[in-house]
């Protein structure tokens, strides 16, 4: 892998509060004199999973981009609070916020490319990406948001019946629920409860993009067997009439699960922010 990184979790608080975070930032060999890069991984997901695994953070790297990765509360090397505020989308947005000025990220200045900060979000990376965007709009820069959707699919997510699963293998009924519980039971890494109490944290702070629309110049894309993909258009016009500019990448044959892995994602996010 091009560049360096700090392997050890960035101390920083938010409130007095350390929410037990694990942060990398990573400086590429060379660098290309740009903001930084903040990179926000889906459900039951990592940093390593989302972004190393998949030729990402290389990819920027070698792009002379620096890149700042983070664990979400209860996902790959970060703690699991017990508190539920500590899983809030918007404790979480707080979080990140930190984390930004933590690495040195600062307000974006005309005529100065270091200025500001790109973001990339992953499904729900993309929501909270889309969120950051619109209440963080004097630091961010662009966004790029891959399968992004107009609703939170956790939002929908069974929790009684995702408990009754663990406690006595009681089956799930609802589909989406089940495949969420299956994908977040895979990773050894995740804690089962602290991904529940997410949810739960998600269900009291309801999705709705045309709430706060981000202003800045943003790219979305999707496979085109990904069902999200369909709710796009939808995003790019609540974009559009909030006079932001969104275009719009749908990937061949890819779907929710690949489209992460394409390098024509890579090389149309690497491009959009090089702007």
């Amino acid at each position: 892998m091009s560049g360096r990184h700090t392997g050890e979790q960035h101390l920083h608080t938010v409130e007095g509060t350390d929410p037990q975070l694990y942060v990398a930032v990573h400086e590429p060999k060379t660098d290309a004199g740009l903001r930084p890069i903040l990179l926000i991984h889906g459900f039951s997901s990592s940093s390593k999973l989302n972004w190393e695994d998949t030729g990402w953070l290389a990819f920027l790297l070698e792009a002379g981009r620096r890149v700042i990765t983070v664990d979400l509360p209860g996902h790959g090397r970060s703690g699991a609070p017990e508190d539920m505020d500590s899983y809030s989308p918007s404790r979480i947005r707080a979080d990140l916020l930190q984390i930004a000025f933590d690495a040195g990220a600062r307000p974006v200045e005309a005529g100065d490319p270091s200025s500001g900060l790109d973001v990339i979000g992953y499904s729900l990376g993309s929501r909270l990406g889309w969120e950051f965007g619109a209440t963080q709009p004097e630091l961010v820069h662009r966004l790029v948001l891959g399968g992004p959707n107009m609703a939170d699919p956790l939002a929908e997510f069974d929790l009684v019946a995702a408990q009754h699963y663990l406690a006595d293998g009681t089956p799930i009924e609802d589909e989406s629920t089940a495949g969420l519980l299956k994908m977040a039971q895979a990773l050894p890494s995740n804690n089962i409860f602290a991904l529940l109490s997410l949810v739960e944290a998600i269900k009291t702070e309801p999705y709705d993009p045309a709430e706060a629309v981000p202003h800045m110049p943003m790219l979305l894309v999707a496979g085109e067997n990904d069902e999200r993909a369909a709710s796009m258009p939808q995003l790019a016009e609540l974009a559009a009439k909030a006079g932001s500019m969104a275009e719009q990448l749908v990937l061949p044959g890819r779907n929710h699960t690949s489209a992460i892995t394409s390098r024509a994602f890579k090389q149309a996010a690497a491009g959009f922010l090089g702007s």
